[in-house]
């Protein structure tokens, strides 16, 4: 495993495994949040993250949590591992309280 990508819905436990897995296998996380996000919350343009998320499924290997769903296509073609966060929203309210 090289290039894993975790998707979910919000709230799933996609940065929190995304950071375990780091320290057991050593690869760098790449939180998409980081990347799309900028200063005062605003979005990074469409044409400008297509291009973001082509650099950063180069690299030779990763651990990426994040859904945007314009990308999936992208990150899934180069992922080897692919885990997804599938609870039912009930369980992450009660697990988040």
């Amino acid at each position: 495993m090289k290039k894993i990508l975790i998707i979910g819905s919000g709230g799933a436990g996609k940065s929190t495994l995304a950071r375990e897995l780091e320290i057991i296998l050593g690869l760098e996380v790449i939180h998409l949040d980081a990347w799309y996000w900028n200063p005062g919350w605003v979005e990074t343009p469409k044409a400008e993250w297509q291009s973001i998320i082509q650099d950063l499924t180069l690299r030779e290997s990763w651990i990426m949590d994040g859904n945007y769903g314009g990308t999936l296509d992208v990150r899934l073609s180069v992922a080897d591992t692919v885990i997804f966060l599938d609870f039912p929203r009930l369980f992450m309210f009660i697990a988040s309280n």
